[in-house]
């Protein structure tokens, strides 16, 4: 029998994407499944929406908002899956798209986490396969991003770090390194993760001979919040203070203080976006005064 797989997707303000990804997971040919969807504190608790079409969901519903992270967690303290598969609520599955996964992941024990080839909503270009290492200044790539998918991707091999978009993990694994990590709340918490989980001696796959569809818009632009740049700024020193050491970690905060803040202060400065400039500064000024977390 095939094992059980759990999904987990977290719902927050957006009970449109979650009910289209649950009708999605409704025609997969692998019925080996339980899916929770976890509710972060939405303005309104989608509980009778979901369940009225969807019964056989497990229902989570959180009264606070605790991140990406946090919500993810609250299900993982209840799955029962032999693998956990994160996806976010506004991804769309491919009926046949978890056999081949679940192949690969019970044929390779070394694997520690996986993710599937990841396609913008309109089904022909790559937004995922595979990354690069983060490098000192925080920053690394995906694999093939933007390219019109002709197949050139349609193939398996390791890499530097899973899509948080859709990341499969071995709940063994989960139990081995722990629960993804609550420090960052929003961005970056599954590079950490990653990076946790290759210090176990586990490996990180890109399986290319499945895909998903994620809705994320392809634009780089016009969706820029205060959140959004607060916590990527703080996010990314704190995930370099978290796994970086010694002249890396060093040449990162450097960079990070000496000439990225300032830039971009100024840069969100000159066109007139003070409060942008001010979550850099906030994001900034935040790992000066706490820790690295759990």
């Amino acid at each position: 029998m095939r094992p059980l797989v759990t999904f987990i997707t977290v719902n927050y303000n957006s009970i449109r994407d979650t009910l289209e990804f649950l009708l999605s997971c409704e025609k997969l040919t692998y019925k080996n499944i339980e899916v929770f969807v976890v509710d972060n504190a939405s303005k309104k608790d989608p509980c009778e929406e979901v369940l009225s079409s969807f019964p056989w969901v497990k229902y989570i519903r959180s009264e606070k908002n605790l991140g990406f992270a946090g919500g993810n967690n609250l299900a993982v303290r209840q799955a029962k899956g032999e693998y956990l598969f994160f996806l976010n609520n506004d991804t769309l599955l491919f009926p046949d798209f978890l056999e081949k996964i679940i192949d690969f992941m019970q044929s390779h024990p070394d694997a520690g986490m996986a993710s599937p080839k990841v396609l913008f909503g309109n089904g022909t270009t790559i937004q995922y396969a595979g990354t690069t290492a983060i490098n000192f200044l925080g920053r690394g790539h995906r694999i093939g991003l933007h390219e019109e998918d002709h197949g050139q991707y349609d193939k398996t091999y390791k890499t530097e770090y899973g899509h948080g978009a859709a990341l499969i993990v071995p709940k063994k694994v989960v139990d081995e390194v722990g629960e993804m990590p609550e420090a960052f709340f929003l961005y970056y918490e599954e590079h950490d993760w990653c990076e946790r989980v290759k210090r176990r001696g586990y490996n990180m796959y890109y399986i290319g001979t499945s895909s998903i569809l994620h809705k994320e818009s392809m634009s780089t632009g016009g969706d820029e919040s205060y959140l959004k740049v607060y916590y990527l700024n703080r996010n990314r020193l704190l995930f370099m203070r978290r796994n970086f050491s010694g002249l890396k970690l060093m040449a990162g905060v450097v960079y990070f203080y000496i000439i990225s803040v300032p830039k971009n202060t100024i840069s969100y400065f000159v066109r007139g976006k003070m409060k942008l400039a001010k979550a850099i500064l906030d994001g900034a000024g935040w790992n000066l005064v706490n820790g690295r977390g759990n």
